[in-house]
């Protein structure tokens, strides 16, 4: 299973050029190889995006992509990521870290809770905070 981070999501709707393509047919691949997902903090990120309505979860399922709960054994996962971060973000004078994590780390651990890979375009905090997570970059292809 690979789950989508929202980049790849949004991507694929609203993208331009090769950063459309590539989410697409990263999408696609993983739709017919292995299986593609996304969870709720996902599906919550692209209800607050640019397109609003009552009919993305189901085009979600539509197009073969599965949308799961949050399992509770990623919450511990989440918050020792979180706590390294902010401590991580404190000592490089990044200034003070929201209290509550962000959604990338619930959706980090999701994927390192479970196994699977995550495709997204932002890897360098997962690469720092998910180190056993593999990653795929739809600019890096498959």
């Amino acid at each position: 299973m690979i789950l989508l981070d929202t980049t790849i999501v949004i991507d694929a709707h609203y993208g331009v050029g090769d950063d459309k393509v590539r989410a697409r047919n990263l999408i696609s691949s993983a739709v017919i190889e292995s299986g593609a997902a996304i969870n709720c903090i996902t599906l919550a990120e692209l209800y607050a995006g640019p397109r609003r309505g009552d009919d993305i979860e189901a085009d979600m399922r539509q197009s073969g992509i599965g949308v799961l709960d949050l399992p509770a054994g990623a919450a511990a996962i989440c918050g020792r990521a979180y706590t390294r971060y902010r401590l991580n973000r404190a000592r490089s004078s990044g200034g003070r870290a929201p209290g509550v994590p962000l959604p990338d780390f619930f959706i980090g651990a999701h994927a390192e809770l479970l196994g699977w890979k995550l495709a997204t375009r932002d890897v360098e905090r997962y690469r720092t905070y998910f180190p056993a997570v593999e990653l795929i970059e739809p600019a890096a292809g498959r």
